[in-house]
């Protein structure tokens, strides 16, 4: 895995991306509401807000860059919500990185605003252990978008996490296999001010002025 994040860091350092310098906690959180309120307001977001509904937490990457020659890698920071159906109430921020590798000819650089839907309970206790293989030890489809699902949509919705992202104005249901969700320790620790294990994070009650403006969008899709 070594050898992997160093190819990723090597291709988005080629297109001049600062991946060394993390953001603030507050700035990923203020993005996070921008991005969410963008794709939420996409006129094929209608199966978006039916798998919210349903939804055991939820993850937003402002922006995932993708960078590749020959060989790609993709590299985001975002944060995750847990949501608890009984008390309607919404708990975290946990903040991760996206790290991972993509195959095959490819050329290029692109930005791209995700949002992953949890929508099983097993899917929100692997976050809570740690690092996490998407597609590997837990399952991600594309999302179903429009009033009705697209071809090449797992139909059954048997996935534990299902995808939504933006880029360069087209809003689809695109698959993140083999990408990596890890625990980003220092902006956890900004932002909480004190160390904690994901599973800690993810038990705290959200509250507070900046993510307020976060659990209104939210809130205003599942309750």
């Amino acid at each position: 895995m070594k050898k992997h994040l160093l190819v990723v860091l090597l291709l988005l350092s080629l297109f001049s991306i600062p991946v060394s310098a993390s953001r603030l906690p507050d700035e990923l959180v203020s993005d996070a509401i921008l991005v969410f309120r963008e794709i939420a307001e996409q006129p094929d977001s209608e199966q978006l807000y039916a798998m919210l509904k349903k939804a055991h937490g939820v993850a937003i990457f402002p922006s995932v860059i993708k960078a590749g020659i020959g060989v790609g890698g993709r590299y985001g920071e975002g944060l995750i919500l847990q949501y608890d159906e009984t008390s309607k109430a919404w708990y975290g921020p946990y903040f991760v990185t996206m790290k991972g590798l993509s195959y095959g000819f490819q050329i290029g650089i692109q930005s791209t605003a995700l949002i992953l839907v949890m929508a099983s309970e097993r899917g929100m206790e692997s976050l809570q252990e740690g690092k996490i293989t998407l597609g590997g030890n837990l399952s991600i489809a594309a999302g179903p978008i429009g009033r009705s699902a697209e071809a090449g949509t797992d139909l059954n919705l048997k996935a534990a996490i299902y995808s939504y992202s933006l880029s360069k104005g087209a809003f689809v249901g695109a698959s993140f296999e083999g990408a990596i969700l890890d625990n980003n320790v220092n902006a956890n620790q900004v932002y909480w001010q004190k160390k904690l294990t994901p599973a800690e994070t993810l038990a705290q009650r959200a509250s507070g002025a900046s993510i307020e403006g976060l659990l209104k969008e939210l809130s205003s899709i599942v309750n």
